[in-house]
């Protein structure tokens, strides 16, 4: 069975606001583990895009040649955390035929008041705004919301009766997150809430050597080593995605300690120059702390969720 059927690229309907970033890929479909995906193509090599590495996006016009050179499924944005913008996410929520959107999403889509399109298949809607997301979760069920650290298809199929713009919604963005997820409790401030993880009271040789000698140690020791071939792929090193899949587990054992996560970054073999560009370390940093869990000691995992502004205990 072939990939599922795609909206055709409306380029023209773009928010102008998208539009003249250089924050683009183009995508195409892929199936892996049996499931169709969208995975970001780099305009510029015709290789993958990554959502934490600025080098791999570029302009509209050029993702827009990239999918129509290449006959790709579409093009998409990647959101960065100093363009002021968020997407949110309303799946399988819209008729692709009658094009109707159910009244749970439209109730979000009609408070956000901001520029919102229909997705790649037509069953769902992706709305953008200029706003920043508060602390708390980002997923549940059929709502995702993101201000960083993204990839978002793009269609240009303005939905009816809402904005052609991207506008500022931050007051709307902050109620509809309340709503959906729920009031968290507040961040300290001038620092992380008060949640205590196992690796926190362990030093920095300790925690290394807990990651090293855990079931998937091997994975991190050779990451630690600086070691990028499980992640290489023709024409790509996987220096980017092998900085993303360490910090990742870094974030587990660490907890939210941003700050602890890049100075354990800096001693391992990974560590190279591109890593003292601000964008490309914070979005690492970010894509990595989008996580549920961190590590608690030999019992459970302790949630937790983690942005920018702190760290908040569900349990």
């Amino acid at each position: 069975m072939g990939p599922p059927e795609t909206l055709a690229v409306r380029s023209a309907d773009i928010a102008e606001e998208l539009e003249r970033r250089d924050q683009w890929a183009a995508w195409r479909w892929e199936k892996r583990g049996g499931k169709w995906t969208k995975p970001p193509i780099n305009s510029a090599t015709g290789g993958y895009a990554r959502n934490n590495d600025p080098d791999t996006w570029g302009s509209f016009e050029a993702a827009l040649r990239r999918m129509q050179e290449d006959r790709l499924a579409g093009v998409g944005f990647m959101f960065h955390p100093e363009d002021g913008l968020a997407g949110v996410d309303l799946d399988s929520c819209r008729d692709p035929e009658s094009g109707k959107v159910e009244a749970w999403a439209l109730e979000i889509v009609c408070e956000l008041d901001s520029y919102a399109e229909a997705s790649p298949t037509g069953t769902g809607v992706k709305v953008f705004l200029r706003g920043g997301l508060p602390s708390g979760r980002r997923r549940k069920g059929p709502v995702e919301m993101y201000d960083r650290g993204r990839f978002f298809t793009t269609t240009g199929h303005l939905l009816s009766d809402v904005p052609a713009s991207v506008n500022e919604r931050q007051d709307q963005l902050s109620r509809v997150h309340r709503r959906v997820f729920g009031l968290e409790k507040p961040a300290r401030a001038g620092g992380p809430a008060n949640i205590s993880t196992a690796g926190m009271s362990l030093s920095d040789s300790e925690l290394i050597d807990r990651a090293m000698t855990a079931a998937n140690g091997e994975r991190f020791s050779r990451l630690w080593a600086g070691d990028t071939s499980r992640y290489a792929s023709a024409g790509n090193e996987g220096r980017s995605e092998a900085d993303l899949a360490l910090c990742s587990l870094l974030a587990f054992w660490c907890g939210p300690e941003e700050q602890r996560i890049d100075r354990l970054f800096r001693e391992s073999g990974l560590y190279r120059q591109k890593w003292e560009r601000p964008d490309y370390r914070s979005l690492t940093l970010a894509v990595a702390l989008d996580r549920e869990e961190f590590w608690c000691g030999e019992q459970t995992k302790m949630k937790v969720y983690a942005r920018r502004e702190g760290a908040v205990s569900l349990g």
